[in-house]
């Protein structure tokens, strides 16, 4: 697969990282067009969003992996922690928003992210993570450790 990133040291060069405030001038509301609808936000729409997830502390993570020379985002994926009374109030991550930019897709970013995200979790003390994909996507999350399980169901409240 063609990619604009060298990928001889990708293992240094591209570490996992938590979402800053700077971030948002390096194309991360970009990133997110690439996996689903995403329209413009805001300077002070992105700052107030990011003040309150920031909030809540290890309960909600966003991160993300940097290409340094081009100071662009190039992956993220974002966790939450779901508090729960079941399994004696246990504890269960949800990942959510995975995404790899087109340029930089075949260097095993999404899995570094994948793991990141879970190893959080784990870390929080959840018993298990989670997530929802497509179908086109279930080879890879397999990759990365997951098995499916039941079925998704969805009610949205927008068009």
């Amino acid at each position: 697969m063609q990619n604009n990133i060298n990928s001889s040291s990708h293992d240094q060069k591209f570490q996992v990282r938590k979402l800053e405030f700077s971030d948002k001038s390096k194309g991360f509301i970009e990133l997110l067009q690439q996996l689903s609808v995403c329209d413009s936000v805001s300077d002070k729409e992105f700052e107030e969003r990011f003040q309150e997830l920031s909030s809540l502390g290890d309960d909600h993570v966003i991160c993300v992996i940097e290409d340094d020379q081009l100071e662009k985002i190039i992956a993220t994926g974002s966790v939450f922690i779901e508090k729960k009374f079941l399994r004696n109030c246990g504890k269960v991550g949800h990942i959510e928003d995975v995404v790899v930019d087109s340029s930089a897709r075949g260097l095993q970013l999404g899995k570094k992210i994948v793991e990141f995200l879970a190893e959080h979790s784990r870390s929080r003390g959840c018993y298990k993570v989670i997530l929802d994909c497509g179908a086109e996507n279930k080879g890879f999350y397999e990759k990365c450790g997951f098995k499916q399980k039941e079925i998704q169901m969805v009610r949205y409240f927008i068009e």
